[in-house]
């Protein structure tokens, strides 16, 4: 780690800069720690911990593979998590002793990235709701550019849906 690099910056810090790492939510350090912290909560494979911080984002950021397992690795490297084999070629990570010493020590990080994560599952409505706005806008962006009215058109359906979530408190 550089000295002076600071591994859980402060998510409200105005000289934060803004889709840090080329639009990764989490840096290095933060992307170990929340894994720690959820493989504490119950041992899982790394395709379950890709699919929980999915949910946990409501869909908005899916971690790679090429992310997940490379830290999953560094984790058992270091001793904060144990790989274990199963059948298929699958592993289950476990939290080790080193792992939950070192996740008691950083608990309050910990936390805050848990918090930034959200509150777990979305309701399956709403998440079923975001998959098929996602699909739609994929499949309409699919058929060629959009010309002014259509753009204008679909901003102003997102702008209203918008307020319509934010005013569902």
């Amino acid at each position: 780690m550089r000295q002076g690099h600071d591994p859980f910056p402060d998510p409200d810090d105005p000289g934060r800069p803004h889709g840090r790492h080329r639009g990764r939510l989490f840096d290095y350090g933060e992307l170990r720690l929340l894994l720690l912290a959820m493989i504490a909560e119950r041992p899982r494979h790394g395709y379950e911990l890709i699919k929980a911080i999915e949910e946990r984002f409501g869909g908005s950021y899916v971690p790679s593979p090429g992310v997940i397992y490379p830290t999953l690795a560094w984790l058992d490297d270091m001793g904060y998590a144990a790989l274990e084999a199963e059948a298929a070629g699958r592993r289950l990570c476990r939290i080790t002793a080193e792992g939950e010493a070192f996740l008691v020590a950083n608990r309050a990080a910990a936390d805050a990235l848990l918090a930034r994560a959200g509150p777990g599952e979305v309701p399956a409505p709403v998440l079923r709701a975001m998959e098929n706005l996602k699909f739609a806008l994929r499949l309409r962006l699919r058929q060629g550019p959009l010309d002014e009215t259509a753009a204008d058109a679909i901003a102003a359906a997102l702008d209203v849906a918008a307020r319509a979530v934010e005013k569902s408190r």
